[in-house]
Formats: C-alpha cells, sequence, structure tokens
C-alpha cells in the first residue's frame, strides 16, 4: 500500500477502497509518515473520505509529537480512523500496555453483547486488562502537560548529542527527523536504540567504550568497516568508500 500511495501510477478506479497502515515513530528507525500528504495524495487521485480507512501507528512517538515544533500532528479532524498508542515505551509504564483509539461509529460497529460481564464490549473474546489503563492515566497524571514537554525536549536533545559524537570516530549513524530513535551501524544487524532522559555522561561512556573495542575488531580483522548507506542512507555512511 505504501508503494501505492507514493508512486501515483494507479488510479482509484482500480481500487473500490484501501485500508492504510501509517507509522508515526515506528520503533526501528523512527519512521514518521507524512499524513497530510498522504490524504492529500487520496484525494487527488479520486478517493473520497468514505473510500479508505487510515490506522495510525504511533506506539512510540505519537505521545511526543504533540510537543515537537513542525512534526505531522495526528489529529481525528483529518479524516482517520484510528491510533495506537503505547503506554511502556515513552510513559515508562511498568508493564506492556496500550491503547487503541477509534470513534464510536467504529465501536459500535464492533461490539457486540458479551454474555458473562452482561455488557456490550469491542475487545477480542470481550477481555482486557483493567491495569493499563490506570497505569497510563497514572502516568499521565504524575508528569503533567508540562513534564512531558520538558521529557520530550530532553530526549530529542540527547538523541542530536549521541547521533553527532559517533561520526568522530567513524561510526554510522541515522536520526531520522523528530525521532529520538538512534540507529548506530551494526556488525550482521542494525542497532537501534530509543534515546530517554538519560545524562550525557552515559552515553559518553557508551561511545567511548563502543569506538574502543570497535577498534580492536578492526584490528584483530574479526570484522571489516560496513558501508551502512543500504540500511542508514549515504548521508549517515562513514565508511572510506563514503568520506
Amino acid at each position: 500500500m505504501h508503494f501505492f500511495i507514493h508512486s501515483g501510477i494507479y488510479s482509484s478506479e482500480y481500487f473500490r477502497s484501501s485500508i492504510l497502515h501509517l507509522f508515526a515513530g515506528i520503533t526501528v528507525k523512527g519512521v514518521i509518515d507524512d499524513l497530510d500528504c498522504v490524504i492529500k495524495i487520496l484525494k487527488t487521485t479520486g478517493f473520497g473520505e468514505d473510500r479508505f480507512y487510515i490506522h495510525c501507528d504511533g506506539a512510540l512517538s505519537s505521545l511526543m509529537m504533540p510537543f515537537v515544533k513542525r512534526a505531522p500532528k495526528i489529529l481525528f479532524e483529518k479524516p482517520i480512523g484510528s491510533v495506537c498508542i503505547s503506554g511502556h515505551k515513552f510513559l515508562g509504564c511498568p508493564m506492556p500496555c496500550g491503547v487503541h483509539i477509534t470513534g464510536l461509529d467504529h465501536i459500535k460497529a464492533l461490539s457486540r453483547n458479551i454474555e458473562y460481564i452482561g455488557f456490550q464490549d469491542a475487545t477480542l473474546m470481550g477481555s482486557r486488562i483493567g491495569h493499563a489503563p490506570i497505569f497510563l492515566w497514572y502516568a499521565l497524571n504524575q508528569k503533567g502537560h508540562q513534564g512531558l514537554q520538558r521529557e520530550v525536549q530532553m530526549c530529542l536533545k540527547n538523541s542530536q548529542y549521541l547521533k553527532e559524537r559517533p561520526h568522530a570516530s567513524g561510526i554510522s549513524v541515522m536520526l531520522n527527523e523528530f525521532s529520538n530513535i538512534v540507529v548506530l551501524e551494526s556488525h550482521g544487524m542494525k542497532n537501534s536504540s530509543a534515546i530517554g532522559s538519560c545524562l550525557q555522561f552515559k552515553f559518553d561512556e557508551f561511545l567511548r567504550d563502543l569506538a574502543e573495542n570497535r577498534a580492536i575488531w578492526l584490528r584483530e580483522g574479526k570484522h571489516q568497516p560496513l558501508c551502512a548507506s543500504p540500511n542508514l542512507g549515504k548521508e549517515n555512511c562513514a565508511c572510506p568508500l563514503r568520506k
């Protein structure tokens, strides 16, 4: 579906309707899809709002984006169907939990009477954990609007700090715009890290250890400098070929 939206090749005549899953800060590389651009393309290619459904996967960053200038805004004033948010990521709830937010019309369409609870419910098997919303409510109330704003700014500041330092040691690193996910080169796989409100000396210790051990690996011939451009982009690769 991403290919269809971005290619602009096909006409909407070939599709009765479309379901799109957009990312608002995916935890692998921090990708944030341009919601407004997608909506514009849908409308200009002939899709009315009754012919598409957009789900925004904002598990990590959807709680951060409202506090980031110029970041895409996820609002139900726009023609989106639903948003999901995790509580154990940015908010730091002590257990995996999340919420799926959608319109009342969709909830009514999915709801059914669950006999053993005597109530209309839209969750799978009519069962849901009660602790999750309590943890989410507590975290939001403890931090408050200003607390969340301060934490977001600290995360972004730390992410930028961690991005800038490795290049001096010839280490490839990537940081997407509006994201707190720093992606470092890794031998054999990508290595990403969600940056929170740690003190900067912790990052200095990590980077010093990484640079020292990487130098040993290269000197002993166990690994060779990797070209990270296929995964991180040419502009983020620090291998000898890109210098």
